[in-house]
Formats: structure tokens, sequence, C-alpha cells
């Protein structure tokens, strides 16, 4: 009789448990949000997310693409990541965005690529560093490398490696419609959960995978807040700004000691820049060029050249600059308005900084305890008085008290070098 009345119990509970066990067993996917140019930050973002779906046990990983291209390696990367993925990797083209360049690549080696009706991919020739014309006795290795390379992904997924040569060969480009009819693609569909419920069950080439996607759980993962910051910081133009923060503010140290401000600025942004210059990469000529110009600014804070070498320092940066990125190709280009802005900056600094100097060189030299004759100060306690950066001594002419906080004015100095001040106070009935 207790098993009896036990029964609708057990019932309910199975009831209730029958919903969890059902939510339970939709598959899952994790979604790449991938927005950005191909460069080895963002490379490394989309291989650790990918090594974060296999060993989490996704069903399937969906790189979102949109990108206008980037660096070979770092592209290498990520397709290379791909093709060893033992789980199936979708490359979808979102609304209003591009798969160009570096992206035909990762799209290609996709278990799965698709793209939504207003999107393209294509444009895929290699360029030269600065984006000009390959040597032509160089161009044929280069450009057969390339075109065989995309054909090969092209092909061993089942889709036309014909057209994944002329990408390469002479830029082609497709929008959504015209790749799915030519076979470069698989799948058009105006949304990713659209997407994944049309392609489930699906069996993938050449890796033979069968896609469980349908009413899938996404979990979208986007680039961490470090990673950005790195991203950003690998701008060239950022990279040139904070390259010129660092050796500007390591001379103003120097010409200046004790400042600390420019000094640990300095440092900071030439540590930051010099992580760019690691990362990305750099001609040589435009490292020397830029290290030619800063020597010729703290040249001409020493030698007498009336500018001479400032000018030249300036001509130095421009040239440096500009070339300094042409390996990494035409996607990082130094911005010629952002260079010149840099540079007049460091004209107007450096024509500031030698204004001063022959200021300073015109002066009658001064030397000794005397030279504080003449200037100010501000009393401090015990009788102490701080003027031009160190605390003396002093007493006060008139025998008065000194009070902490008031100013003065030094009129001599006596053999124990004790200044001797006159407070400077307002007469009465002053406003």
């Amino acid at each position: 009789m207790k098993s009896l009345r036990l029964l609708p119990v057990l019932l309910a509970a199975l009831v209730l448990a029958a919903p969890a066990a059902g939510a339970s067993s939709r598959p899952r996917v994790l979604v790449i949000d991938f927005d950005n140019d191909v460069n080895p930050v963002t490379a490394d973002y989309v291989t650790d997310a990918l090594d974060r779906a296999e060993q989490e046990g996704f069903d399937a990983a969906v790189i979102q693409l949109d990108t206008p291209g980037g660096l070979s390696e770092s592209m290498r990367k990520i397709y290379q990541r791909e093709l060893a993925s033992k789980i199936p990797v979708i490359v979808y083209v979102p609304t209003g965005a591009r798969a160009a360049s570096a992206g035909v690549w990762i799209g290609q080696a996709a278990d799965l690529l698709a793209m939504a009706p207003q999107s393209n991919l294509g444009s895929s020739t290699p360029v030269a560093a600065g984006g000009g014309e390959i040597p032509s006795d160089l161009k044929r290795k280069v450009v057969n490398d390339a075109a065989k390379s995309l054909r090969a992904l092209a092909e061993e997924h089942g889709r036309n490696g014909d057209w994944a040569e002329q990408a390469v060969r002479v830029a082609s480009n497709l929008t959504a419609r015209e790749a799915l009819r030519m076979n470069v693609i698989d799948e058009i569909a105006p949304t990713l959960p659209g997407l994944l419920d049309t392609i489930d069950g699906t069996k993938t080439k050449p890796k033979n995978l069968v896609l469980n996607t349908a009413n899938a759980e996404q979990t979208v993962v986007k680039m961490s807040l470090w990673k950005r910051i790195l991203d950003t910081v690998i701008d060239p133009n950022i990279v040139v700004l904070l390259m010129s923060l660092g050796l500007l503010g390591i001379t103003i140290e120097l010409y200046s000691p004790g400042l600390v401000l420019p000094g640990t600025v300095g440092v900071t942004s030439l540590i930051l820049g010099l992580f760019g210059l690691q990362v990305l990469p750099t001609s040589w000529a435009g490292i020397l060029l830029m290290l030619l110009a800063f020597g010729f600014f703290v040249a001409d804070l020493f030698v007498p050249s009336h500018g001479v070498l400032t000018v030249s320092g300036i001509i130095a940066f421009v040239l440096g600059a500009l070339v300094l990125f042409d390996p990494a190709g035409p996607l990082y280009d130094v911005s010629i308005w952002v260079t010149l802005a840099i540079a007049g900056t460091i004209g107007l600094l450096m024509a500031g900084a030698l204004t001063k100097a022959v200021q300073a060189r015109r002066r009658p030299a001064e030397v000794g305890a005397q030279s504080i004759v003449g200037s100010t100060g501000t009393t401090r306690f015990s009788g102490q008085v701080f003027a031009k950066g160190e605390l003396w001594r002093a007493r006060a002419i008139d025998g008065s008290e000194l009070e902490p906080g008031e100013p003065v004015e030094i009129v001599g100095v006596d053999a124990g070098l004790t200044l001797e001040v006159r407070p400077i106070r307002e007469p009465v009935g002053s406003p």
C-alpha cells in the first residue's frame, strides 16, 4: 500500500524531469565573433576560442566573419587550426559583412561556409609591401603558391577550385548568391539561427562529420578587454605615436633630470611601442630613420646648429614612419596626416626647448651659492626656506620670525651658507 501511495509522487517527478532532460540534450554551438583584420592578436583570439570549443564539448564552432584581410602568417595560423579541429567549424559571413583577402582562406578551410544574402567574398591577390606591384620575377612564384593553396582548400571541401584560383590571380569577388550558384560556398542564410537549423544533419567534407545544430544553444564569445587593448596597441599609427612619446619623454628627462613624469611616461610608451614593433612586420630602414631622427633632436639641444639638426630630424622621422610597416602590407600603412601631426608637434616642442637653451647660453655664468641671490622662496618650518628646489637655513634681515608658508626674497648668503631673506609682506589695508 505504501508503494501505491508513492506512485503519484514518482510520476510527478518524472514529468518535471522530462523538460530538464530535453533542455540538456540541446546541441551547443560556440559563436566566435570576428569583426577585425587578421593579425597576431586576432589569430590568438580565434585559435584559443576553437581550443575552448573542443575542450568544453561543443557540438560545433561558428566563426562569424567580417574582415578586410590581414597578415598571411596570422591567416595561416587560423586556417591550420580550423583544419585540425575535431569538431565541425562553420564560417558564416553575416549581412553587410565581407570575407576579403585572408578571409577567403579562413572561409574555404571551414567544414561549412555560409553567407548572408547581402555579403561578399574574394579579392585575394597577394600584394607587395606597401601595396604596390610585386616584381615580375617574384610575382609568378607568390601568386602560383597562393592560388594553389586556396584551390587545395576549396577542392578538398567539395567547392569550386577554379574560382579559388581566380580570386588570387585576378582578384575575383562574388556576392553571396553568385558564390552559391558557382559552388564557392555551401549555404545562404539571412540569420545564424536559421542557418544552424538548415544545416542540421549535413555531412561535411573531408572530415565526414555530421552537423548537430538544430535549435542549438548559442554561446557567443568576443575579444577580451586585454586582447582589445593589444589589438589597439598594434595599430601602426598608435605604435608610431607611442614610440614618439617614449623617445621624446626620455629625451626631456635626460635634458632636465629629476622631472620624473616625462621619463616615466616615456619608458611606458616606449615599451608599448616596442610590443607593436615586435608583433607587426617592420622595416629596418624605418626603424633606423626614426632612431636617427631622435638622435638629431637630442644633438640639437647641445650643438648650436641653429635648428638645422631639428629640421633634419623631422624629415628623417616622417620618412621613417611612412616606411616603418611596409612589410606588413597596405592594411598597416601609417597615415601621412598622423605622421605630419606628430612631426609638427615634436618640432614645436623642440623649438621651445632650443629657445630656452639659447637663452641659457646667453646668460652670464653664475656659480656658487651667490647664484641664488635675487630669487624668491617660501619659508618652511624651523626657519628653513625652500628655493630653487632646495631647502636652506635662513634668517630675516629685519630680525623678525619667519612664518611657514611666507614668501621671501633672498638678498644674501653669509659665510655659513645661511640665507639672508626679506619677507614679502603685503601692506596693511591692501585688498
